[in-house]
């Protein structure tokens, strides 16, 4: 079974396990029909091997890349002229996905990258609430209530043959410190790097992008080499 394998089947069989109040509802696209055959299509060609790559970390996905491809950071977009896959979806651009394509680029390419590193998110299921973006660790209840999905999600993403030597999280404040506190109970890794968020790079850094990007490459190459 290749990786891909693992992963379209991990992520077309999630079940939300909780009942949502205060307005919060959950976002899973992967019950679509079109979703499953963009992931198919992108799993297939980027990780149809059995490669040990390592795994970066997001928050949960938002409306507008994953919560309308399936796939972490990857707008409609993205999805057609970086990775090659075609796709029906209107072609608006999400400004972290944006960012991810430009560094993966100044990596070495699509390729070279998603050879190395498996995008993921604390919960790979999204949240909105009043027809918005919810982080997870803004909702108190959510963010409490969610950790045995967390957990759960986690270790079934690790058994894909992960590395565990260090992993990379998205965002530096509250995504770093809520993954930590569980990295330091379930010892999942050896060490945890933290990289700047995407939109915050894009919404208030922008000017700085480049050194963004280089702190990224940076980050990952202390590990992977390229």
């Amino acid at each position: 079974m290749t990786v891909a394998d693992q992963i379209t089947r991990f992520l077309f069989n999630l079940r939300f396990p909780l009942e949502l109040s205060n307005g919060v509802q959950v976002l899973d696209v992967h019950k679509d029909t079109s979703v499953q055959k963009a992931c198919i299509s992108f799993y297939e060609k980027f990780y149809g091997d059995q490669r040990n790559r390592y795994m970066l970390i997001g928050i949960n996905p938002g409306r507008f890349g994953g919560g309308v491809t399936g796939i972490p950071f990857t707008d409609p977009v993205r999805l057609e002229k970086d990775c090659g896959i075609p796709n029906q979806w209107p072609k608006k651009q999400e400004l972290s996905s944006v960012f991810m394509y430009e560094m993966m680029q100044a990596y070495g390419g699509v390729k070279a990258f998603y050879d190395d590193i498996y995008i993921t998110a604390i919960s790979p299921l999204g949240f909105v609430k009043d027809g918005k973006n919810l982080n997870y660790y803004d909702d108190k209840y959510l963010k409490e209530a969610i950790k045995p999905f967390v957990v759960q999600c986690l270790e079934a993403q690790l058994a894909f043959g992960l590395r565990r030597e260090a992993c990379f999280v998205i965002g530096e404040g509250e995504n770093l410190k809520y993954f930590t506190a569980l990295n330091n109970e379930y010892q999942w890794f050896q060490t945890v790097e933290a990289v700047a968020h995407p939109r915050f790079i894009m919404q208030y850094k922008l000017k700085f992008k480049q050194d963004y990007i280089d702190k990224y490459l940076a980050t990952f190459r202390k590990y992977t080499g390229v």
